[in-house]
This record gives structure tokens, sequence and C-alpha cells, in this order.
């Protein structure tokens, strides 16, 4: 009898084994550490575009070689040293009562006078698409001097060996000042904004280093810095409680607040140096802990302690690394797969540490500012879609409930402009409300985004509960995209703009009629809304099909493929062929039912024969590596991933560097990781083979797991 207990109980064993996808159990399995080790970033000197940052998706701390933010202002022409999260905004207070109608002017839309908000450059504009300002919550550097009380500067430091350890969460930093080493660890807890330091030196015990907290007034400026550090008088920093190893500092900027919390180790009290700054010294050890956390409002439960927090990371950062999906290219003979596989793990933690919050992202990140740390929502597909794929669909799910939050304003911009449902913004903050702009009111290729995620989340479980749950996103987003093609009596059709700018930005907006990618979306987002309709038992909608029926062809002539309706010479006018190659989005980023593939597949020759792509971003290197697995040109994907091109260069720290105005573009990394995921699981209808989107000349192993197929 128990011997058969015995038997019974290794058989179940056996079983669950056997049912467990994790690595340790699975010899053929990726090892997830030794992936992301042979990655890790290092840096033996100084560089301003290679700081390293730590966060938890909705905080971010971005450090220098110490492991602090000590040297700014060598860093300022780089990237920026920054402490950013999803809810520190600020706003200058509007003394003029500016709202948005200020920035509105009428434009003809076959006849209607329809108000868009594209005075940009009036104070009323400017004012507007300033605030709410993403805030630089603070700064936290060391304080460091030589025996005679002179300040350290970054030309003294030697021996720098700094190293983000990805698969942990934390940044080790080592180097030394006459001899004299201090080392450092910089972690940042996964479920609170605060970040726990430990500092090892000789020099604590003397005095000659200590820790400084300094806070700054919010900024209107485009970028980077997110600070405006010349106007102490315009904001408060108010110690509320100091105790023995800890402090509070609250902070008010105009009619915007939160709070600081720092705690040591140690017996020293926090001492303020001036109005907004404050020193945290440690003389007598060689060892000093401090935590400093960041809210909005007082918090019900202590903060964790740095012993606390440095294994919260350690476990959250294996955690993360050891589910989701994967890709080894380690036994691959080309030359391309060991960069590409870097490029692949750090784009992994890059998005995690910056692009997880409860809203869309900014470009770039929480890293500094753009565009005043607005996100962009025609950019959220390129941020958002790959979190789906890669296993993470909460990540993706999270933002959604932002997009139901602002629906009544998006309903307001629809009625004021004589459509149906919801009109998404595109430059927008936490309230939904648009930034003025020449450009962005102009753009629509964000309408069936949020379309495209509820697709996504729904193609993992087929639940009919999601279908409830975001019925009301879907179908007021469709409602607008079939209330704003003008329907042609004379030519029996529907017309996308006039006005409208497509994502090819090249365009004016009184003059875009047809654009290949919007015209391709629309009728992927109607069709999908209506598919929901049915699997909710519902109707079809006869005025969606009648668009869908009647929505003209993708723009062609000599037989390729061209960027809109008024642009057939796009291969003949050099100048047109700039910016985003967007007309091969029609298949790549999308299904592309109706798309000609030997006529996409012509128009993807010609367009790497001929663009302009010292015009191009980040995002389009991917978005080309798309079509060029659906039209069945792998070794053409790998050529656009990997092109040698000014934005598509990724820094040691990972980032896909741009321009000096914007070292940092996030959505070039979110691309990648779309792209390959894409390449590696299929698409719907791809051919039946393992990773159908990467070459088979046998140069390339491709071992994938925890992937999902695009639609």
């Amino acid at each position: 009898m128990k011997r058969n207990r015995l038997c019974l109980f290794f058989c179940l064993i056996l079983l669950m084994l056997s049912g467990m996808s994790c690595s340790r159990f699975d010899r053929n399995a990726i090892d997830r550490e030794k992936l992301v080790r042979r990655h890790l970033p290092r840096l033996h000197e100084a560089d301003p575009l290679g700081p390293f940052t730590v966060g938890n998706g909705k905080f971010a701390f971005t450090v220098d070689v110490t492991g602090l933010q000590t040297f700014p202002d060598f860093y300022e022409k780089g990237i920026p040293l920054a402490t950013q999260s999803d809810w520190g905004w600020h706003t200058i207070p509007n003394d003029r009562n500016y709202s948005l109608e200020d920035a509105e002017i009428l434009w003809d839309a076959y006849g209607r006078q329809v108000p868009y908000a594209s005075l940009q450059n009036t104070e009323a504009g400017q004012w507007l698409r300033a605030n709410p300002h993403r805030l630089n919550l603070g700064r936290i550097g060391f304080l460091l001097s030589d025996p005679n009380g002179k300040e350290i500067t970054i030309r003294d430091l030697k021996n720098i060996n700094q190293t983000a350890d990805l698969w942990q969460g934390v940044i080790r930093s080592h180097f030394e000042i006459e001899g004299e080493s201090v080392d450092v660890e910089t972690a940042c807890h996964p479920d609170i904004d605060q970040i726990s330091v430990r500092i090892r030196s000789a020099l604590l015990k003397t005095g000659r280093i200590g820790v400084r907290f300094d806070f700054p007034y919010g900024s209107t400026a485009w970028g980077k810095n997110a600070a405006d550090w010349n106007r102490p008088e315009a904001h408060r920093s108010e110690v509320t409680f100091q105790g023995k190893q800890s402090a509070v500092i609250e902070r008010t900027l105009d009619a915007d607040r939160y709070l600081a919390v720092i705690q040591w180790s140690g017996d020293d009290a926090l001492s303020l140096n001036t109005e907004h700054a404050f020193s945290l010294s440690s003389p007598g050890t060689d060892r000093l802990e401090f935590n400093a956390y960041f809210l909005k409002s007082v918090a019900n439960e202590p903060a964790p302690s740095a012993t606390e927090t440095f294994a919260a990371s350690k476990a959250h950062w294996r955690n993360f690394w050891e589910t989701g999906g994967a890709v080894d290219l380690s036994q691959s003979k080309d030359s391309r797969a060991q960069e590409l596989e870097r490029r692949i793990v750090l784009s992994q933690y890059l998005t995690a540490v910056q692009c997880r919050g409860l809203y869309p992202p900014a470009e770039t990140g929480l890293t500094f500012n753009s565009w005043y740390g607005k996100f962009h929502l025609e950019m959220h597909w390129w941020h958002g879609v790959h979190f789906a794929l890669w296993g993470r669909p909460e990540v993706l799910e999270n933002s959604l409930a932002w997009y139901r939050s602002i629906m009544p304003r998006a309903k307001e911009t629809a009625v004021k402009q004589g459509y149906e449902g919801v009109r998404w913004p595109k430059m927008v903050s936490v309230d939904g409300r648009e930034g003025p702009s020449t450009v962005g009111v102009f753009l629509v290729w964000q309408q069936p985004h949020p379309i495209y995620y509820a697709e996504l989340l729904y193609r993992r479980n087929k639940d009919q509960a999601l279908l409830e749950k975001y019925r009301d996103i879907v179908f007021a987003t469709a409602d607008f995209m079939a209330s704003f093609p003008h329907w042609d009596e004379d030519a029996v059709r529907y017309n996308l703009g006039p006005p409208l700018i497509p994502a090819q930005e090249i365009y004016k907006p009184a003059e875009t009629v047809n654009p290949t990618f919007e015209l391709a979306y629309w009728k992927y987002g109607l069709e999908t809304a209506q598919l929901w309709r049915e699997r909710l038992g519902l109707p079809r909608i006869e005025k969606w099909d009648h668009i869908l029926r009647h929505l003209p062809a993708l723009p062609q002539k000599n037989k390729l493929y061209q960027n809109a309706e008024m642009a057939l010479d796009t291969f003949e006018d050099a100048g047109q062929r700039r910016d985003h190659p967007t007309l091969l989005g029609a298949f790549g980023m999308l299904p592309g039912d109706s798309v000609d593939v030997a006529i996409m597949r012509n128009t993807l020759e010609k367009v790497m024969q001929s663009w302009n792509w010292q015009s191009t971003w980040g995002w389009d290197y991917p978005m080309i590596a798309m079509t060029a697995a659906r039209v069945g040109e792998p070794e053409m994907a790998i050529k656009a991933l990997m092109m040698d091109a000014p934005k598509n260069r990724y820094l040691n720290n990972g980032h896909n560097y741009q321009d000096d105005r914007l070292p940092v573009y996030l959505p070039g990394n979110g691309g990648l990781l779309t792209a390959v995921a894409m390449m590696a699981a299929g698409w719907d209808g791809a051919p039946d083979v393992d990773a159908p989107g990467f070459p088979k000349d046998g140069n390339w192993v491709v071992r994938h797991e925890g992937l999902y197929p695009l639609p």
C-alpha cells in the first residue's frame, strides 16, 4: 500500500514537471539568465550618452557614472539626468484663462467649417502645449571634495567601472578619488516610487563624501531636463517631519504638491543647504544607505528599507526575465545576430522600466522630457503592442482604462467637429486635453489604435468578458471612423480627408486625400469592430459595411503603391520619399487583406533603393522589417532592422538614438520588439515554418519562447 502511494506520488510529480514551461525543467529551453547577462551594459569612462536607469515602469531614476546624479551639466547635451514619474506633473497658473478654443481656427471639410486647434504659435497655443508638463521630481547626487575642500569634478574620477545588472535591476558603480575607492549600488523598488542606494567608501568617514538632494521648479521648455533651477522663489521645499533617520519634504509648486521621504542609516540628520537643497553625510563610518521615496500624498504604510528594496528588485527582475517572451540568437552564424540580440535584451529592459504605467508613455519615456513630457497617441502602438506579443498583455491593458477615462473629452471633440463617436487626441497629457499643433491635430492614424489593442487582448484567450469590458471603446472609436470619411456621390466612394495629415507628415492638411496607410487602417478598424459585434451576438452595422465596400483601393501607379492618392508621383519625386515610409505599413503593421503582395514586394524594394534615410525615424526600420517578412523577404527584414542609418543607432545603454534633440526614442525600442516577435512567432497566414520572418540560409538559429503572432 505504501509502495503504491509512493508510485502515485512520483507519477504526479512527473506529470507536473512535464506540464511546466519553466526553463529549469526543459533541456531545450533558453537559459534566460545567461541570455541577459551576456548583454549587461558596462562603462569604464563617463559618456554623456551613456547614463543607466532604474525604474518600475511608472517611475524612473537615471544616473551618471557615480550611480547618482552628481554631474548633471556633463550630461545635459547628451542624455540628461532626471527623476520622473507617471503622476509627477506641474501646471503654471493659467492667469489668462486660456482654453483650447483660443487655439482653434476653422478648416474646410467639403463645405463644412470644422474647428481644429492648429494655432500652435500664439500665446494661448504655447501655454496649452506646455501645460501640464512632466516634472523632474528631484536630483540626488554626491557632494565630493578633496582634502582641501575643493569640489571634485567628473574628470577627477579614476578607474570607473559601472555595470547595469539587468537581471537584478541594480546599477553597480565603482570609481576612485585620489586612490580611494567608492562603491555604489542603486535600485528601484518594483511597487513604489522609491530608490535605495548603498555606498561604501573610506571617504565617508572623513566627510569628503555626502549626498545632496535638490528640488527644481517645473519647466515649460520643450525638453530636456523638465526642470527650471533658476526660480527658487516660485516653489517651496518644506521639511514637515524630521526624525533620527528620516525626513519628509513637502514640495509645493503653484497648485501642485508632492512629497519626498528620505530615510538613512546612521545617526546624522538631513541638513538644509539652501532653500531647495539638502545634504546628508555619514562621518565616522565607511557605509551609508539611504532611500528616497517620491509620492503624491501621504502613504498609509511605512516605506520599505533599503534591504527590502534591493531584495524586492532582485526578485522582481528575475521573475520578469523568467516569464514572458525570450529570443536567443547565440547559435547563429550571421555576424549581425549578436548585435540584434543585444538590442532585443536592452529594449526589453528599457521599455519595462519606462513604459509600464497607467498612461501611454512619452516618446522619451521617463528619462527626460520631449514635447513637455506629453505622450503621442499615434506612437502608443509602437510603445505598447510588443507587450502583448511578448507575453505581457496586462501592460497593454493597463492603459486602456485611461482611454476610457478621457472618452468624455474625446466625445466633446467629435461633437464639436460634427462627427460621431470619440475622436482620440494626438499630443496629450493625463487629463486628455490635446495640445495645439500645426500637425498633430490633423493626424488620424491613432484613431483605430484602441480597436487594435482590444483585438490583441482578445486573441490571447477569447474571453467573452473582455468583449463586454471594451465594447464601448471599440464601438465609439468605430462610430467616429464611420463618420469621418466624406461620401463622394459622383465617384460612388468615401474619401479620407481633407483636412488630414497622414502618418508620413510631409503633406499639407488641406491637400491630403486617401493616404495609403490610413485607408488600410480604416478598413482594418471597421472590419474588426464589425467582428466584435458578431462575437457579441449583435448585427453588423450597415453603414460600416457600406464604407468598407466603398473605400478607395490603395493608391498605386506602375505596379507600385504610392504615399497617397494625391501623391501618385511618389517614386518620380525624390522630395516625397522622406519621413516615414508608412505606405509599407499597410502590409506589415496591418494584415492588409486587400493588398496585392506582388505590388507590395515591388514597393518595398523601391523604398529600400530610393528612400531618404536621413529623414526617417527609429520605428521605420522595424515597420519595414514587418513588411519584408509578410512579402517573403526575410533577408530584407534583417537588413532593415540592422540598417546603418543615423536614426537606427542603438547606444551602449540600449537607447535608440535619433539626434541631439532626441537621444532617447522608445518607439524604436518597442518597434524592434514587435518586429522580432512577429518574425519569430509569425503572423496570421504566415508560412508554416519556425521563425518565418528570419532567413533560412543556414546562418540563423532562432530559439524563442513565450511569443505570440501578430494579426
